[in-house]
Formats: structure tokens, C-alpha cells, sequence
């Protein structure tokens, strides 16, 4: 049996943030890495069809803006919330008022929101529910989508598309708004919540015929989704290289990078940066020399900002500090540590490759000359008890849709 161990991503609070899974083994050193093997095991077993495999899936929904709905446990009234629920002074509405007296809930967001109060709770929600919203009625078109007339939403980076003429096409017109939700939250208040991924709600709700919502459970009801034995022989030669390479690791190159917040912070924003320009670290020894200039050229213009020279020293130390991780001596480790990371980077873009073949609502990208079609957003593996888990989301292409100015987003109206 798989155990997962948790390093910093057990959802002990709000649902707010979520490692990449290669991302772990920098955010996470030696146990993080360990829980990125255990999580593409167990993906590679639910995949061969095992169905007692210790992890589940959800799939990410680009929808925005996230919000929660549920009774507030002083007093049991229905509340919804914007990310400020789990904030020191929580923040949250349960009339039209309050949601009229926040100055940033103007415009749209506050008739989205009213309709959210006064549709979601007719849902018989119990405890505190998360999810992003997908549209109001007002965002709801029509479009030919490759021949075929479309009901389309479009909240953010992806269109959602689903023929009007389907029974989903029919539910989704019908409908005041749309929501998708994927985290539950209990506990004697708000401070003291726990969140709970990968679990059915939208199951559990009544059904209102104003309000379409749907788990975000990944469902393979097309039976696509099962490895081939030449995938599974693939996937597996992946992980056997990846973990021979783990196994020669020294304990302080992965440690390090986790420990050390400076270090950690500017080699996460190195990658989000060749992320952003669609680079994947291919040539690892090259990557390394462009990080460490990256982290110089950081310093030297955090120390451009200060005046007094003791002040410049402080930022200088601080790069020193850092770089000690790039030393002659350690060099070879930190080359290991990026091999890893490409290898299981592969081994995540085989499951999100299998995992896009299942068959629901489209997904495509908008441009000024009609639509490209694209996967989901990405997706979520959550361990057997639903405290853990890690995205695996197409950062390359994903990042680089929402990046680009090519592709027309859902708030630019």
C-alpha cells in the first residue's frame, strides 16, 4: 500500500495554492520527491485500471472568479465568500447589501455574486463548499464551433463549449449560473477549517434547475482512459531512470532547495519565467549557468534600490548566500536534481496526455480568427484521504495561453 507522506501541501487551512507535481521535489526536498514517485505510481496504477489505487483525480475547470458558499458556523447563515473567507477578519456576504457595501465587488462581480447568493442557496449546502464559477446567464452564447451550433462560456482562458441541441446544451441554457466544485471545508469556525479535495458535493446538492453544477471528479465515462501496455512500458522506463538518478542524489541538494527560502524563491521564479516564454530545461548544464546569472542580475537590481551601502551589503550577502548552492563542489548534484526534473515532467505529460482523451464539453482557446482547440486546464491527483495533493497541468502550453496576447481572454470584453 502506498503511503503518502505530507511536506507542505497538506490542506490543513483554505484551498488557496497547489505545488506543480515536479515542483515538489524543490518545494518539498527528499520527502517531496518521495511523494512525486508514490503519486505517479499510484496514477500509473489507476491508469493499468486498478481501482484500488490510493489516489483519485480531479480535473481543473479554468473558471473565476473561486468562490465559497456555505452556513456560517457562529450562527448557521448562509454566506458566500471571495478568498478573504480565511482571512484574520474573515470576509464574507449573506445579503445583497453587504455584497453592495464592498467597493470591490462593483460592476460585475457584484451581479455575479448576488446571483450566486440568491441561487446557491437553494442548494441545501451543509459545512463550507469551494469552487470557481463558470458564468451567469448574461455570459451564455451562441457560436458555430467546427459546423456545429455551440452554447459556449468563457471565464477565463478556455471556451466551454456543448451543442445546444443536448440534453447539457439544454441544462446549461436553462440555467441563471454555473459553477464547479472541487473542495469542502469543516470545522468549528473558519480559523480552524480543514479542507477535504477530490470528494463529491455537486452529487450531494439538490437540484435546481437556476443552477448548474458539477463536481470537479474526474469521470472517465468513455473508457478511454487506460494505459496500453507500449504507455505503460514507457511510463515505467520513465520512473526507473528518474529514480535511479533520485537514488544518487545527496540529501542537501534537495533539502537545500526547500529549506533555503531565498534560494527557493528564485529558482521557482526562474522556471515560471521560462515557463512564460514556453522553455522547457532541456540543456540542464545551460539552464543551471542561466539561473545563477538570473539570480545575480536579481540582486544587483534589488541593491540598485537601497541607498546606504550597509543596506546594499544586506542584498549582497543574501546573493552570496544563495549561489553557495551553485558551488564547484555541489555542481554535479544540482545537475542531477534538474535530470530529475525533466524525466518526471515526461512522466506527467504521458497521464495528462491519456487523461485528455475523455469525452465532455469542448475545450478551445478564442483568437480574433475563430477558435483552436486545446485540452482542460489540467488536472489534480489527490491522495486516498483527500489532505494531499499535487496539479499536473501542460505548464508550457497552458502558461502560454494565458500569457499570450494571441488568445482572446473571457474578461476582455
Amino acid at each position: 500500500m502506498i503511503r503518502f507522506q505530507t511536506y507542505l501541501n497538506e490542506a490543513t487551512g483554505a484551498n488557496l495554492h497547489m505545488t506543480h507535481l515536479e515542483d515538489a521535489i524543490l518545494d518539498g526536498g527528499v520527502i517531496g520527491t518521495r511523494n512525486v514517485f508514490q503519486y505517479l505510481q499510484a496514477l500509473r496504477d489507476m491508469l493499468g485500471g486498478n481501482t484500488k489505487a490510493p489516489v483519485s483525480l480531479s480535473v481543473k475547470w479554468d473558471g473565476a472568479p473561486a468562490i465559497f458558499a456555505g452556513k456560517d458556523p457562529s450562527d448557521g447563515k448562509f454566506f458566500i465568500a471571495k478568498k478573504g473567507l480565511f482571512n484574520k477578519n474573515p470576509k464574507f456576504y449573506k445579503t445583497a447589501q453587504e455584497i453592495d457595501d464592498d467597493t470591490g465587488l462593483a460592476g460585475e462581480l457584484n451581479s455575479k455574486f448576488k446571483t450566486a447568493l440568491a441561487e446557491f442557496s437553494k442548494l441545501g449546502i451543509e459545512g463550507v463548499v469551494q469552487g470557481d464559477l463558470l458564468y451567469t446567464k448574461d455570459d451564455l452564447k451562441t457560436e458555430n464551433i467546427g459546423g456545429e451550433s455551440c452554447v459556449t462560456f468563457h471565464p477565463n482562458t478556455i471556451v466551454y463549449a456543448v451543442p445546444v441541441d443536448s440534453k447539457l446544451g439544454k441544462q446549461i441554457q436553462g440555467s441563471e449560473i454555473g459553477v464547479v466544485w472541487h473542495t469542502t471545508y469543516r470545522g468549528a469556525d473558519f480559523e480552524s477549517m480543514s479542507a477535504s479535495f477530490g470528494k463529491a458535493i455537486s452529487s450531494k446538492l439538490k437540484e435546481v434547475r437556476s443552477v448548474w453544477h458539477v463536481d470537479a471528479v474526474f469521470k472517465d465515462e468513455s473508457g478511454n482512459v487506460t494505459f496500453t501496455e507500449k504507455e505503460t512500458k514507457a511510463f515505467n522506463k520513465l520512473l526507473s531512470d528518474a529514480g535511479r538518478i533520485f537514488r544518487t542524489i545527496k540529501p542537501y541538494a534537495l533539502n537545500e532547495l526547500s529549506n533555503n527560502e531565498d534560494l527557493n524563491a528564485r529558482v521557482n521564479v526562474f522556471i515560471n519565467k521560462k515557463v512564460r516564454e514556453g522553455q522547457r530545461i532541456k540543456n540542464v548544464p545551460a539552464a543551471i549557468k542561466g539561473m545563477q546569472e538570473f539570480i545575480k542580475e536579481y540582486y544587483e537590481k534589488e541593491a540598485s534600490k537601497v541607498k546606504s551601502q550597509v543596506a546594499k551589503d544586506r542584498k549582497y550577502a543574501t546573493r552570496d548566500n544563495v549561489l553557495k548552492y551553485f558551488d564547484k563542489t555541489n555542481i554535479k548534484e544540482v545537475n542531477k536534481v534538474f535530470q530529475l526534473y525533466n524525466l518526471l515532467v515526461d512522466a506527467k505529460m504521458i497521464v495528462i496526455a491519456k487523461l485528455n482523451h475523455v469525452e465532455g464539453l469542448k475545450t478551445l482557446l478564442k483568437t480574433k480568427d475563430g477558435f483552436e482547440v486545446t485540452g482542460q486546464e489540467g488536472f489534480v491527483a489527490i491522495d486516498h484521504v483527500g489532505k494531499s495533493a499535487l496539479k499536473l497541468v501542460d505548464r508550457l502550453n497552458f502558461s502560454n495561453a494565458n500569457f499570450s496576447t494571441k488568445y482572446i481572454k473571457g474578461w476582455q470584453k
